[in-house]
């Protein structure tokens, strides 16, 4: 599935520059080591996590888009750092749990 779709069918509101790029999965943790170890290319990841860690996390994994969930605020300097190595974050006041949900309910399933 396109990324552009996922974004306008579950309303997220793009924080970086946007890029079309394929979503192959999802995968959902706050815990970077997971990210680096589990998260395949082509995912998109969730979490609550916002500081500049999980720019080097999602480039390393090359992650399709990060979702942070949960209305939390993303510094600039991690939108700016996520600029500067093509990471694409995205935002959303809902849960991961009902962002998860709601992945599914469009045909986005883990692999």
């Amino acid at each position: 599935m396109k990324l552009q779709d996922i974004i306008d069918k579950l309303n997220l509101k793009p924080l970086t520059n946007m890029e079309e790029r394929d979503v192959e999965g999802v995968f959902i943790s706050d815990m970077l080591s997971d990210v680096m170890t589990s998260a395949k290319s082509g995912e998109i990841w969730l979490t609550v996590q916002t500081h500049t860690n999980i720019v080097s996390a999602a480039n390393l994994v090359d992650v399709s888009a990060i979702i942070v969930t949960q209305g939390k605020t993303v510094p600039q300097n991690t939108i700016d750092l996520a600029n500067r190595y093509l990471v694409i974050i995205l935002s959303t006041p809902k849960t991961t749990f009902e962002i998860a949900t709601e992945m599914i309910g469009i045909g986005v399933k883990n692999r």
